[in-house]
């Protein structure tokens, strides 16, 4: 059956018809990275869609219908015996104190992103994610020797330069922002090291915590299990919750195996940017014009790296050796 002449003026029906099978790959991957930067906004600003709950118990919540419907996918497709058996390959203690040594920065990540957006740091916490990609290269090159371009030492002195002035204009920095750029890449360099999936990596986190959730629930907070499961929209909010988290999740690692690194690196500022919008309109979070100053050297880094990431992209189309992909832990 022919396409009608109205789809098939569509710009994305067009790109794709007009793509060879790379290219089509490469749209793919695309996709699948605005997708999962919209999820994780759509999770960003959910504690205030499960109010009167606290931004705390929305995140015990969120682990537990997170590792039920992850154990569910892994299952359901067939998945979750190879993760098990990657686990069992772990015969000794030291082994395993290795592989839950960045836990806990997951769980305090995945509480601060909830607990944020209704305890106004929601700007706090999505200006941290902008710095994020700015830590990883100056981890890299403190931890690992990795040679910085002259655009990447732009990067770096600008963002420490939009910091610094934030600094004198509060006399303070956000702990928020400074726990996501400064824990974050400790994690994400941890569970690289190990050489575990990014699934693994979260099956271990979520069992880990699930008796504390349940306990907290059960034993703790016998009402607010009560609150919740005794409504249907709650309920449904909840469910939704880890349905959400998880499909953003699968998108963005699915889209960091297509990419390569560089294109993928790039497309992972629209999370912060989205984070960031929401944080000042939907939620309603301060920002003040004197902020201009400092994030606007920030962002101005940010620019840089960006820039750095084309030069290695058009270098990458000039090598006649395949694109390296990309590989991101979420």
């Amino acid at each position: 059956m022919s396409k009608s002449p109205l789809i098939s003026r569509l710009p994305f029906i067009s790109i794709w018809a007009d793509s060879d099978a790379q290219q089509r790959t490469a749209l793919k991957g695309v996709v699948l990275a605005i997708v999962s930067n919209l999820l994780f906004g759509v999770l960003y600003f959910y504690s205030s869609l499960l109010q009167p709950l606290t931004g705390t118990q929305v995140f015990i919540w969120r682990m537990l219908s997170m590792w039920v419907v992850l154990v569910g996918f892994l299952a359901i497709t067939g998945r979750l015996s190879f993760h098990i058996n990657r686990l069992r390959e772990l015969s000794s203690l030291k082994q395993w104190l290795w592989l839950l040594l960045p836990t806990p920065i997951f769980f305090s990540q995945l509480w601060l992103f909830m607990w944020a957006p209704v305890n106004d740091q929601g700007v706090q916490v999505a200006m941290g994610y902008f710095l994020f990609p700015l830590m990883m290269v100056v981890f890299g090159f403190i931890f690992f020797g990795e040679r910085l371009s002259r655009l990447q030492w732009l990067a770096v002195l600008f963002a420490m330069l939009g910091i610094g002035l934030e600094m004198l204009r509060t006399q303070s920095v956000s702990w928020a922002t400074l726990w996501v750029c400064g824990t974050y890449p400790i994690y994400y360099i941890l569970r690289r090291l190990q050489g575990i999936t990014a699934m693994t990596g979260m099956l271990v986190d979520l069992s880990l915590f699930l008796p504390i959730a349940i306990g907290y629930l059960v034993i703790a907070a016998p009402g607010n299990f009560m609150f919740v499961t005794g409504s249907g929209l709650y309920f449904m909010l909840v469910a939704s919750l880890g349905v959400i988290s998880v499909l953003a999740l699968k998108t963005n690692i699915d889209a960091s195996q297509i990419l390569p690194v560089n294109v993928f690196g790039m497309m992972s500022y629209l999370e912060p940017l989205v984070l960031f919008v929401l944080a000042i309109t939907v939620l309603g979070d301060s920002f003040e014009t004197s902020m201009l100053y400092s994030y606007g050297f920030i962002w101005l880094g940010i620019m840089f790296l960006i820039a750095h990431g084309i030069q290695q992209i058009r270098a990458n189309r000039r090598s006649p050796k395949p694109w390296q992909k990309g590989a991101r832990v979420s």
